[in-house]
């Protein structure tokens, strides 16, 4: 009975004991061992099981702490019945019952539609393909494993987890702020006062929040196209009209229907997804614009720190003397996107009502990821990961220049100033999401570029290829695959 209840697997990366107490908790409450019967002997169990007596002795040992298990001598173990206190009794119905009302089968009928958008689907499990051309994801060989390990220490300190366990309200972490204010923020040319600044849960979170508050059925929204989806649709769910302006060899390019806009999306550092960068001139041009039509800019300052060619231009942001660009960031492309920690920046007033909306959806973002991240940050840690990354980043840029260069079905322009991606056409006649499909049965992940058109009849042979999680020596191989493919169709 015991081995088939608690089964463990060598090859895991947990341990053998952390398995053993895994499955005993969950055996315990899931009332699959009677109170009143006892556990096996740690000699007996490991016997069963085949490891260590010792791995037991510590498993149960560990449970009699948190008080899963009791100890009674010349007894034996037993579950601690209170451990299963203020639980409800209940019986797992065996199917659900025959007659149901189709009318409430899916639920209550949502006032907004968010189905129907078209959105980027990447695969969860991309870490088993061989060559994942995947962008926004992170190389765990390149994660600072023991410079975050020591941020994490600190956090963890007696006196700092009084200070991120209790419930800030509507504040953010004194630490990170600082560290944005001082570290972040300068790099790109911004400097900001506190009171401009608020911490939200990744980029996506930060324009949610800019979109509830400033557009309505009447407002008319500029974006780029092709554009970041998420930006679009969010968008999409509060304003009215959307005009798309392309997106040319300069970053985006206006006309006289700019002056109609209530807000402009724009990615100038790495255009979104055409990886362009604006140069200084065109960004003052639109700034001009902005001011002269009382427009608001939105910048999402995209993968600005991934600049590993010539001089990063200042943004948008920099320029600005009128309050008139909100500038939006993150720390996703540089350290992790699981942590989903991001930033806005903006007037002293608006951010006061970005944080009053922010408290109404979820107060403030995990204050134990915020003070972990301040610590990352003042301990320079950030700094030094982004030269890292940089070096990196660059050779895998000129690996994947040259490789795609050598084949004439993969139509591409390197990036100029970075990034992490390369948008790439292909022959007319080639369908990207038939490519993407293909190329996924031949264990290479990649991205069409469909969706990123704000029409759906766009056009259909761009595909966005990421260079930031695969590694160096399986860049030109799985290029040469993928053009073999494009050659079969």
């Amino acid at each position: 009975m015991w081995h088939q209840l608690f089964k463990l697997d060598a090859d895991k990366p947990q341990s053998l004991q952390s398995q053993l107490r895994e499955a005993l908790v969950k055996a315990i409450l899931d009332n699959r061992i009677p109170v009143d019967v006892p556990l096996p002997s740690s000699r007996e169990l490991s016997r069963q099981l085949g490891v260590a007596r010792n791995t037991v002795v510590l498993a149960y040992q560990h449970l009699i702490d948190e008080n899963y298990l009791q100890a009674h001598e010349r007894r034996g173990y037993f579950i601690n019945p209170d451990i299963l206190d203020g639980r409800v009794e209940y019986t797992k119905p065996k199917s659900r019952p025959v007659e149901v009302d189709e009318r409430f089968a899916q639920g209550p009928e949502v006032s907004i539609d968010v189905m129907s958008q078209r959105n980027i689907h990447r695969p969860l499990d991309w870490q088993r393909y061989p060559y994942p051309f995947i962008y926004g994801q992170v190389d765990s060989s390149l994660f600072p494993v023991n410079d975050w390990r020591e941020a994490c220490r600190l956090s963890l300190r007696v006196g700092a987890i009084s200070q991120w366990t209790h419930d800030r309200v509507d504040s953010d972490d004194e630490l990170l702020v600082e560290q944005i204010h001082t570290r972040v923020l300068p790099r790109r040319g911004v400097w900001a006062e506190r009171d401009e600044i608020l911490i939200t849960s990744g980029a996506q979170n930060a324009l949610f929040l800019i979109a509830q508050l400033l557009l309505d059925k009447d407002a008319t929204v500029g974006l780029e196209d092709p554009c970041y989806v998420d930006a679009r649709n969010i968008f999409g769910l509060f304003g009215g009209e959307r005009l798309k302006f392309p997106v040319g060899e300069k970053g985006v390019i206006t006309d006289e229907r700019f002056a109609s806009c209530k807000l402009m999306y724009v990615t100038p550092s790495h255009q979104c997804p055409t990886t362009t960068t604006m140069p200084l001139e065109a960004r003052q041009k639109l700034l001009d614009e902005a001011n002269q039509h009382d427009v608001i800019i939105v910048e999402d300052d995209y993968e600005s720190e991934l600049n590993f060619v010539g001089k990063p231009t200042p943004a948008l942001k920099s320029l600005d003397s009128k309050h008139r660009v909100i500038y939006v960031g993150s720390l996703s492309k540089t350290l992790a996107p699981g942590l989903r920690v991001g930033f806005m920046v903006g007037p002293p007033g608006f951010i006061k009502k970005a944080r009053a909306l922010r408290r109404l959806m979820y107060r403030h973002p995990p204050t134990n990821n915020q003070r972990t991240v301040g610590h990352f940050l003042a301990l320079g840690h950030h700094d030094s990961a982004l030269l890292r990354l940089s070096q990196a980043f660059r050779r895998r840029w000129e690996i994947m220049d040259k490789a795609l260069a050598s084949h004439a079905p993969l139509s591409a322009i390197a990036p100029a100033f970075g990034g992490s991606s390369f948008w790439v056409q292909l022959p007319p006649n080639i369908s990207a999401k038939r490519l993407e499909d293909n190329a996924s049965e031949a264990g290479i992940v990649i991205n069409a570029g469909d969706n990123y058109f704000a029409d759906r009849d766009g056009p259909k042979n761009f595909c966005r290829l990421g260079f930031s999680s695969i590694p160096e020596d399986r860049i030109e191989e799985g290029i040469d695959k993928l053009a073999g493919i494009i050659a079969k169709m």
